[in-house]
């Protein structure tokens, strides 16, 4: 079975999925790989609680890790990556090519970039937090404005923490 629900966010409506037991997904409304939701999908927002209250939470410069059970479908190579992309410390950035090192293929950087661009639980596994070797902002599949504010938002976090 699947469970959806929308919620709102300061960077525009957050669809939510998960299969009862896992959230499954978290994209933004731009994103090029969002799910096809068939008839059968039931919008059920009190399945979603805790992951609502976290992301609240996020967005309001509570907290910096999310602890929610987690079910990214991909193949094993986008799995690697995303695992991958969980150990970014909150607040800092890496890049396309650290990552292709960090799962032990150096050369594997564009594939890389397109497995962080199918990453179907965005925000929570961290795929803003990538940035090109140069330390521009490139690619993200909820758009580079959302990518900035994400980034500008967890700096902001920090200073506050630091206090």
């Amino acid at each position: 079975m699947h469970y959806y629900t929308i919620m709102e966010s300061p960077i525009d409506p957050l669809l939510l999925t998960s299969d009862g037991e896992h959230l499954t997904g978290l994209y933004m409304d731009v994103q090029d790989y969002l799910p096809h939701m068939k008839e059968n999908w039931l919008c059920d927002p009190a399945l979603f609680k805790e992951t609502v209250s976290q992301l609240k939470a996020y967005f309001a410069k509570e907290l910096s890790d999310f602890e929610l059970p987690l079910k990214a479908t991909g193949t094993a190579f986008q799995r690697k990556v995303w695992q991958s992309l969980t150990t970014i410390p909150y607040g800092e950035t890496t890049s396309y090519k650290s990552i292709a090192e960090h799962i032990q293929i150096p050369k594997a950087v564009r594939a890389v970039g397109l497995a962080n661009g199918k990453n179907p639980i965005s925000i929570i596994i961290p795929c803003h937090r990538v940035i090109g070797a140069n330390g521009k902002l490139v690619g993200y599949g909820g758009g580079l404005s959302r990518k900035q504010w994400l980034l500008a938002h967890e700096a902001k976090q920090g200073e506050l923490l630091a206090r």
